[in-house]
């Protein structure tokens, strides 16, 4: 099995629920982000990034941001940012582990297992275009937006 073949459940820009795998976007570019939490603070700038930047980046590529979280706190955080493309729940982290965006990570310099803050650009046919890892939030959707441009 590939992660194209991986099935997570998720909620589209409405909030109805769906189970999803990146097979069902094929013919289209996708931004697959990982992050780590609904509503922490990293996390919620990520998203609203994101969002704001909706228009531009759909006109290229569909948005996919995938947690470890519920449906039910994906929907908060949705509902509460009003944020309009595709999140999916990952908690047994198969498409993390999949794209190596689970793994050690440090904070405080407590080391522990989690989302590393990635994201992967996929053309049309579901393969990997481009990889940022570790990613720092500030500025990142700029640069995906400069990298669809030129693709």
């Amino acid at each position: 099995m590939t992660y194209l073949d991986i099935k997570l459940q998720g909620i589209d820009e409405s909030g109805s629920e769906k189970e999803y795998s990146l097979k069902d976007f094929k013919g289209q570019t996708v931004v697959l982000y990982f992050y780590p939490k609904d509503n922490t603070s990293g996390c919620t700038q990520e998203a609203c990034d994101f969002r704001d930047n909706y228009n531009s980046l759909t006109s290229k590529a569909v948005v996919i941001g995938v947690s470890p979280d519920s449906i039910k706190s994906h929907k908060g955080f949705q509902e509460k940012h009003e944020l309009n493309f595709i999140l999916l729940s990952d908690p047994e982290h198969k498409l993390a582990e999949a794209f190596g965006a689970w793994g050690e990570k440090s904070m405080y310099g407590k080391k522990s297992l989690g989302i590393i803050r990635s994201t992967f650009l996929l053309d049309k046919t579901g393969k990997i275009q481009k990889e940022w890892k570790n990613v720092k939030v500030d500025g990142h959707v700029d640069e995906i937006l400069k990298n669809l441009k030129t693709n």
